[in-house]
């Protein structure tokens, strides 16, 4: 019941506290108070008095005391802290705690008197900011009861710099600690251990950065480990040790490498003085392996490795502990298109494979498994000459061509504009679907850039160099379908994938703001041709001027003559003016 009297215990108030101590030590603290207890020791025999006992005998577990009453005194031997040090003739204060005991014998307690008399002594040789020591008794509410002479309270947040997961591991403990709060009414001492620690790391941490340089071998503590590093206590100060300087193997986690409070030597490789922040390194206690790379992994060398990891981008291949090139996956295979490494290696897989470059400083190396392999590419241009003559099958289909597959791993390019000679393809599943056998001719091999450009339309002659002017010429009438109707005129269908251009110009006499009042969309019309050009591959063509030659009754659609038709509607201009100074737009 003292413990609780005397402990600095957050919430009892100035009652609470008076009416336990009543308890404890009856009627005599209502009346004379503490002080009393304290000023009148001698001679002063009321109970809840402190008055001198003196060791006259013992009776099993029990310490017979004479205090100067008919009666002696028994004191258990409990309430000594070495009960085989006290002998016959020893004198020591205790408290009188009732004069009316069973059989006459008076009640006495040293462990209450020591209570007492220590709080005196507390109150009377320390204060706030003081350095006091003591062992931790028990957890109670909010935080641990600690025994410096009287019970007195250590916050949970005061524990540690770094509150603990379970301060009971505290408990029987001794501990140093700074005196918080004293409050002498309500008897309550509140005290901090984490003050002190971090006053010795203060003091530590200025000694131990005035004394370290880059390159030093120290010794500290694991304190804390995360998934980029481990931080290490140096002994003042916590110097981050990352995971890229653990090892020159790869690891996926600190742990692998180092555990908690674990006693570790590292060197230092940067410090921070401004920031107070250390970087350490534990790989560089050993000489890197990446000092004689060139030596051992020449450019252009053929070695053998280990896959150790697989991304989405390539695949590292271990050539020796702490040396990891890169194969990147545009390197894996001259032909194969590849959408993930795993299509091709297996973490674990011993390959063979070509050192590429060496970034010594980056400390980086590239690796090439096709170069293991000859590169049929190498073969391409001596097997597949310009203007040879090939099958092959539709592999894929794209907006701007057809990727015909040659051979395996061997695709060319049938450009949109490679197909027809006359028409006009807006994408080539109007004309192909996948897996389609194609006959195409070789027309260019970039051996470099890994390309074949394929033509279909290049197989026949281009009707435009002598078979179309010679069936189309300007001055003719001829039947066609209106295909398309666009703002700026009308293209008129004259046979299979042949066009030509009815400018809205050419529409009629009049002017025309819409095509769609002439004409519609499979309309069948006689036009008249005003011009065919080879170069640009277009035939200009007019409606007016062909329906002038029916109104003339010209024979042939030429329209020429004094006849009862319409004027030409650019005054007296003929056919062949109007082919020769109109302006067409195809």
């Amino acid at each position: 019941m003292v413990d609780e009297i005397l402990i600095a215990s957050i919430g009892v108030d100035d009652a609470e506290a008076e009416a336990l101590i009543q308890e404890a030590f009856g009627e005599a603290f209502e009346k004379e108070g503490m002080d009393s207890l304290l000023s009148e020791r001698i001679g002063d025999f009321t109970p809840g008095k402190l008055i001198k006992g003196k060791v006259i005998g013992f009776a099993g577990e029990e310490i017979v005391v004479e205090v100067g009453l008919k009666s002696e005194g028994l004191i258990s031997k409990e309430e000594f802290d070495d009960p085989a040090l006290i002998k016959v003739g020893d004198v020591f204060e205790v408290l009188l705690e009732s004069v009316e005991g069973d059989g006459g014998l008076i009640q006495l307690s040293k462990r209450k008197a020591d209570r007492i008399l220590n709080w005196q002594r507390i109150i009377d040789t320390t204060k706030e900011g003081d350095t006091v020591e003591g062992t931790v008794m028990r957890k109670i509410k909010g935080g641990l009861l600690v025994d410096i002479g009287v019970p007195v309270f250590l916050p949970a947040s005061q524990v540690d710099i770094r509150r603990p997961g379970d301060i009971g591991e505290y408990i029987h403990r001794k501990i140093r600690a700074k005196i918080l709060k004293i409050d002498t009414e309500r008897r309550n001492i509140v005290i901090s251990r984490r003050k002190v620690i971090e006053e010795e790391r203060t003091a530590a941490k200025e000694r131990l950065l005035s004394s370290i340089k880059e390159g030093d071998l120290v010794k500290g503590t694991v304190k804390n480990i995360a998934d980029f590093g481990a931080f290490i206590d140096l002994g003042g100060i916590d110097g981050l040790l990352h995971i890229t300087d653990m090892s020159w193997n790869r690891i996926n986690h600190p742990s692998e490498l180092v555990k908690v409070d674990e006693e570790v030597e590292v060197k230092i490789l940067n410090i921070d003085r401004e920031k107070e922040k250390i970087a350490l390194g534990l790989k560089q206690k050993e000489a890197s392996p990446w000092e004689e790379i060139e030596r051992k992994f020449p450019i252009g060398s053929r070695v053998s490795g280990e896959v150790v990891n697989i991304m989405s981008y390539g695949a590292f291949v271990r050539l020796e502990d702490g040396i990891e090139g890169l194969v990147h996956i545009s390197e894996m295979s001259w032909t194969r298109r590849i959408n993930h490494p795993s299509e091709l290696v297996t973490a674990g897989d011993t390959i063979e494979v070509v050192v590429l470059d060496i970034d010594k400083h980056k400390q980086e190396i590239s690796l090439g498994m096709k170069q293991t392999e000859v590169n049929p590419w190498e073969l391409v241009a001596e097997k597949y000459p310009p203007g040879t003559m090939i099958k092959g099958v539709v592999r894929n289909l794209a907006n701007y061509g057809a990727f015909i597959e040659i051979e395996p791993g061997i695709d060319g390019l049938l450009h949109i504009s490679d197909i027809s000679w006359t028409r006009k393809v807006t994408h080539p599943n109007e004309i192909y679907a996948k897996s389609e056998e194609v006959e195409c001719v070789v027309l260019e091999v970039d051996q470099d850039k890994q390309r074949i450009s394929l033509g279909v339309k290049q197989l026949t002659e281009d009707p435009w160099v002598r078979a179309i002017p010679a069936a189309y010429q300007p001055g003719m009438v001829v039947r066609g379908k209106v295909t398309k109707i666009t703002n700026f005129g009308v293209f008129v269908e004259l046979e299979d994938d042949l066009e030509g251009l009815l400018h809205i110009s050419e529409l009629a006499d009049h002017k025309v703001e819409n095509p769609q009042d002439v004409v519609h969309a499979n309309d069948e019309i006689d036009v008249k041709i005003l011009r065919v050009d080879t170069s640009d591959r277009k035939i200009g063509l007019s409606l007016k001027r062909a329906q002038w030659g029916d109104a003339s009754g010209a024979e042939g659609g030429e329209g020429r003559g004094g006849g009862t038709g319409p004027a030409p509607q650019r005054g007296g201009m003929d056919d062949h003016d109007a082919m020769g100074t109109d302006k067409i737009t195809f």
